[in-house]
């Protein structure tokens, strides 16, 4: 039975393993393996079960469970629950991983150990875990064997490349650790753009989501949790809801939900109640136009206040790099510079307490529908009235948001 064993043999399959595949074969092979890994977190983890914001066919849902078991070893419950933690807690002391409080390096660097630090936590679990898969499988094998999954996955990168298997296995295991608990938790809270002026510090990092499945997007994410859809701005594009729809044609997903896209109509005469609802479902839209408009008007007060060498131009000029900021992001020495800009110029005065005042609309949860209505009334009516043209356009603006939402 062991005639045909020979050394040889055995280092000729150690070096080729059963493929014996050119090394841009397991290249392929390995990007493939890790973009599904990929595309699992995003769609099965993050969008069905932590938010669900679509649901997914059993055959795809277990599909998905069984490939994140093998390759990440994570386990549904756990990965659910500290992700709805860090929504809950978000840029908190309690958020699992902030880079607003942990640091940038230790979050990039150490992100995959703050999310085992977060899973070993059985508060967490059991406050945040609720309505992941608790059935057979999960029970006797995905949870209490979750690390079996990825030695398996060794055996078989060993079994099909040989020793370059190695190689494969250990790039599909840093792959998650590095793009989702390194990239996403940490630049996703430092540095990007931002289309949404959400009270937190996530930003989008690319307009196109594709080599972390869509997730790139990620201040668009937080600014509507229960999306399907990451992408938001025409230029945007996110693969992870390219794969959604494909699934949903061919009967393996259904939508729940995506994030609303702004519909300007004719200007209302007079705020109602249908203009305070319409405008308090985009509020993100509503504020990242003021931002813009803030930003905008800050630049032009700043080339006025110069033009006239004006003793406050430099304060102006220092603040078109943070003015159109949510206050809560202002540093202290922003903070102290704010009374000698508000001295210069009184549009900005106007346009920063008002801004502050138009966030309250959407924040006074007691408020009844009439008070709603004055306030908005009130708001719109001192706007016109204030001189500033950016607030003048914004009240317009804001008596002809629609509440339906295209498709």
């Amino acid at each position: 039975m062991f005639s045909d064993f020979s050394f040889d043999g055995v280092l000729s399959f150690l070096d080729t393993g059963l493929l014996n595949w050119s090394w841009w074969q397991i290249v392929l092979f390995t990007l493939a393996t890790t973009h599904i890994t990929i595309a699992g977190v995003t769609i099965y983890l993050h969008r069905h079960q932590a938010h669900r914001a679509l649901d997914l066919h059993p055959l795809v849902s277990h599909f998905f469970r069984a490939w994140l078991w093998l390759g990440t070893g994570m386990v549904t419950k756990e990965w659910a629950a500290i992700h709805r933690k860090h929504h809950a807690k978000c840029e908190t002391a309690e958020d699992p991983h902030s880079p607003q409080t942990w640091g940038i390096r230790k979050v990039l660097l150490e992100g995959a150990e703050l999310y085992r630090v977060e899973a070993a936590n059985t508060e967490t679990i059991s406050k945040y875990g609720h309505g992941t898969p608790d059935d057979w499988i999960e029970r006797k094998l995905y949870t209490p064997y979750s690390q079996l999954g990825i030695f398996l996955t060794l055996a078989i990168n060993v079994a099909l490349f040989g020793v370059i298997g190695l190689t494969v296995f250990a790039i599909q295991m840093i792959w998650i650790p590095v793009t989702a608990a390194g990239i996403i938790n940490g630049l996703g809270h430092y540095r990007g753009y931002r289309s949404f002026d959400s009270p937190d510090a996530s930003t989008n990092l690319l307009p196109w989501g594709i080599i972390i499945g869509g997730e790139e997007l990620h201040n668009n994410h937080h600014a509507y949790p229960t999306s399907a859809r990451l992408s938001n701005k025409w230029y945007e594009f996110d693969i992870g809801w390219m794969y959604i729809r494909i699934f949903e044609m061919l009967g393996l997903a259904r939508v729940k939900k995506i994030a609303p896209v702004a519909k300007l109509v004719a200007a209302r005469s007079s705020i109602d109640l249908e203009a305070v609802q319409a405008v308090i479902h985009h509020r993100y839209d509503v504020m990242a136009n003021y931002t813009r408009s803030l930003r905008k008007a800050c630049a032009e007060e700043a080339h006025r206040l110069m033009s006239a060498n004006h003793s406050g131009a430099g304060a102006v000029a220092g603040a078109k790099s943070w003015l159109h900021e949510n206050t809560g992001q202002w540093s202290a020495e922003q903070r102290a510079k704010l009374g000698e800009v508000m001295a210069a110029s009184e549009a900005l005065r106007k346009l920063v307490e008002m801004r502050d005042e138009l966030n309250l609309l959407w924040g006074k949860s007691n408020a009844t529908r009439e008070q709603l209505v004055q306030q908005l009334t009130q708001w719109c009516a001192r706007a016109e009235a204030s001189g500033v043209r950016a607030l003048q356009e914004m009240a317009l603006r804001l008596r002809s948001y629609s509440a339906a939402t295209p498709a």
